[in-house]
């Protein structure tokens, strides 16, 4: 049976998107290759005609997550603080704490992160400062943008670690109300 010529692509596209899913559901080092790849319906020895390595498709995700997070974080739709801190108030909520497979790859994938292999925690640094920059373009401050950055992953790991949604919301709420602080503080009177 022949495949279409796009079909290696498809069969690439889902195996990123499935795997990019279970590594921010469950963290990547607990899915094997066979597990990868019996969750698109294939067998694991189809996996190295799409990457060399496991090592090799972390590196994908992480990049491909991170450009995302970059998107929705920044870009044209963030191009003022009151924009930003919308935008953060979304990052801090519920929402994110409770579907860490449908938001940022940081809060979940930061600790496998900073143990991977150093092209994967370059690759992980190259997006997290664009991001960077973008917020300290619209702060006007190097230092905030990264204070802000910081808060946001840490205020959603501690959420996510904590038993019960009130504390859980008291968490992305401080964290919120001090950031728009900072935010405030910054803008012309």
């Amino acid at each position: 049976m022949r495949y279409s010529a796009n079909h290696k692509l498809e069969t690439r596209e889902k195996l990123l998107a499935s795997s990019a899913m279970s590594a921010k559901k469950s963290g990547f080092s607990t899915v094997g290759v066979d597990g990868l790849m019996k969750a698109i319906g294939l067998s694991g020895g189809a996996f190295y005609s799409h990457f060399s390595s496991k090592d090799e498709l972390f590196k994908t995700i992480v990049e491909r997550e991170l450009a995302q997070s970059l998107e929705r974080l920044s870009g044209e739709k963030v191009l003022d603080s009151r924009k930003l801190e919308r935008c953060l108030k979304q990052y801090l909520s519920m929402s994110h704490v409770e579907q860490p497979e449908a938001g940022c790859a940081l809060p979940v994938l930061g600790a496998e992160i900073a143990r991977s292999d150093v092209q994967v925690r370059e690759a992980a640094q190259t997006w997290i400062c664009r991001l960077h920059e973008s917020w300290a373009r619209i702060l006007e401050s190097e230092s905030l943008a990264w204070a802000i950055l910081s808060q946001c992953v840490g205020a959603l790991v501690v959420a996510r670690m904590l038993a019960t949604p009130e504390v859980q919301r008291d968490v992305l709420k401080s964290s919120h109300d001090e950031i728009s602080r900072r935010i405030a503080q910054q803008r012309p009177a």
